[in-house]
């Protein structure tokens, strides 16, 4: 098995349990202690896009920070297998954050199950949506991240 397969499949599989407890078991001891761990949650996803990233850095980094990113320029950045892994990845890895950065404000902000798991679910499936959809279901909980210490100038 090549390393674009592996990483593609590896981290496909790793994030299936995280998102069944988010979804359906938000408040359970198991799910802080393996969502809650970002260590957990999002390292090994980190760790198998960097794998798949490294031999491909010099390209992306010399592609998009040589020129201004136009449609073309992406299209023909993305016209090669490894590099549609790569972006899958990456999809992977943010959607799974967001969905972790999502629940948690579900948890604090109390939600049942009934109004978290549809919007997990869009946060799997349609990363920046469930990320608006979340925010919106939260807007009560005022959380260290969200808000920006002290007076913004």
């Amino acid at each position: 098995m090549d390393l674009m397969t592996l990483t593609f499949w590896f981290s496909s599989v790793f994030i299936f349990p995280l998102w069944v407890m988010m979804w359906f078991l938000p408040k359970h001891d198991i799910t802080r202690k393996f969502v809650g761990d970002v260590r957990i949650c999002a390292f090994p996803l980190i760790a198998s896009y960097a794998i798949l990233l490294i031999p491909n850095a010099t390209k992306v980094l010399l592609t998009l920070g040589s020129q201004m990113p136009t449609p073309e320029v992406v299209v023909d950045l993305f016209s090669e297998d490894e590099m549609i892994i790569l972006a899958w990845l990456h999809f992977l890895v943010m959607d799974t954050f967001i969905g972790r950065y999502i629940w948690m404000r579900m948890l604090a902000a109390d939600r049942p199950i009934q109004i978290s798991m549809p919007i997990l679910l869009l946060c799997m499936m349609l990363g920046p949506i469930g990320l608006l959809a979340g925010i919106l279901a939260t807007l009560d909980v005022e959380d260290d991240i969200s808000v920006p210490p002290g007076s913004v100038e």
